[in-house]
């Protein structure tokens, strides 16, 4: 999805979301449960067989979504390290653009921290240049330029094929959206740092009144890329009679760091199907929340009875309408998960199901007793 963003600099075109890189403890089965359970399929690998000593990397792919799922092969390694502190997640969200060095350049001269230097990389299939900066916590930006090469992924990876293995996609279609938890205090910083640094602006605000239940409550401000191809938001907590899920994700990931990925969709009924039955759990909302549905977001295409036994929730803006349904978290901390969303017009983020998802949401963390 492509618009322009008034406001924003853009002094850096970003092209969309090249490759999310997961550091994992197990690479190979982490690539099987995304290619079973989210219908992805092989594409690439570097490991042993590469040359690659340290590291193993399995890539899989669904439309326009690349996952990058890399393991230590021996102790004592950055990643290993990173997996020890924070578990499995996100380390690199990779950002495709038509000049990785000046993207690099720009970025560093308005305040970024380097993380890697523009290198060209190379083999039969033409030559990539990547460079990366910081963000927050230790998530990593990656500029990625590859016109000059048409080879499956990156110099480095062979291609992998399982000819006896590769379920049927689900529907999903690309990266709508990520977003990022941070410490109390910090979301303003780093709207700075996107604005500042990467000419980013700021469209949407959500306070501790937006986003709140009895309990828990969080602030969040969206940032996007001037052509919209880019959005961010940035979550914080809030003070609560209780832990926020904001503050269940810092204690367990023990940091800053990506929350959920949200991944779009042109049939949501037939994707959230075929993910149910492949064993994706999701959070589920009460029965009650179909019983007022039409009052609130009016007319919409779908039945409701069939988004009823599906949990799927619906939000209505000025644009139009979208419908949305988060999973449950993906790995064995409380900290990732996947949201599913298809947009009928509507630009938002779905406000009218905070309260029922947050609800969701804290039934999960009683059951972990982590409230």
């Amino acid at each position: 999805m492509s618009q322009t963003i008034e406001g924003a600099k853009d002094f850096m075109p970003i092209n969309g979301t090249d490759y999310l890189e997961f550091y994992v403890s197990n690479a190979k089965q982490a690539a099987h449960y995304y290619k079973s359970a989210f219908g992805f399929k092989s594409l690439a690998y570097k490991g042993l067989e590469t040359g690659s000593k340290e590291l193993e990397s399995y890539v899989v792919v669904q439309d326009k979504i690349r996952l990058v799922l890399t393991s230590p092969l021996k102790s004592g390694t950055e990643v290993g390290k990173h997996i020890d502190t924070h578990g499995d997640g996100v380390k690199v969200t990779a950002l495709w653009v038509d000049d990785a060095t000046y993207a690099y350049n720009e970025a560093i001269k308005r305040g970024a921290t380097h993380y890697m230097k523009p290198v060209t990389e190379k083999d039969e299939h033409g030559e990539v240049v990547r460079s990366g900066i910081y963000s927050y916590g230790e998530v990593v930006h990656i500029f990625v330029e590859r016109k000059n090469y048409n080879g499956a992924f990156l110099p480095g990876f062979v291609v992998w094929e399982t000819a006896n293995y590769n379920p049927e996609p689900v529907g999903l279609k690309y990266v709508d959206h990520m977003v990022g938890n941070v410490a109390l205090g910090q979301m303003n910083h780093w709207v700075k740092f996107y604005e500042e640094v990467m000419g980013f602006t700021q469209i949407m605000s959500f306070d501790d009144k937006d986003i709140s239940t009895e309990f828990t409550a969080l602030m969040s401000k969206v940032m996007s890329s001037g052509n919209g191809r880019i959005k961010f938001p940035i979550n914080e907590p809030a003070p609560g009679l209780k832990k926020s899920q904001v503050d269940e994700y810092l204690e367990f990931y023990e940091g800053e760091g990506v929350q959920h990925i949200a991944v779009a969709t042109n049939d949501i009924v037939k994707t959230v199907t075929e993910l149910r039955d492949r064993g994706v759990e999701f959070l589920r909302v009460p029965d009650s929340y179909y019983d007022v549905l039409t009052e609130r977001v009016g007319k919409i295409d779908e039945d409701i009875e069939a988004l009823r036994p599906l949990g799927i929730l619906v939000d209505r803006d000025d644009e139009g309408y979208l419908l949305q349904i988060f999973t449950k978290t993906v790995q064995a901390r409380p900290t990732m998960f996947f949201e599913i969303i298809q947009r009928k017009g509507a630009t938002s983020f779905g406000k009218g199901n905070f309260k029922a998802l947050f609800e969701a949401l804290e039934r999960e963390q009683e059951l972990r007793g982590t409230l």
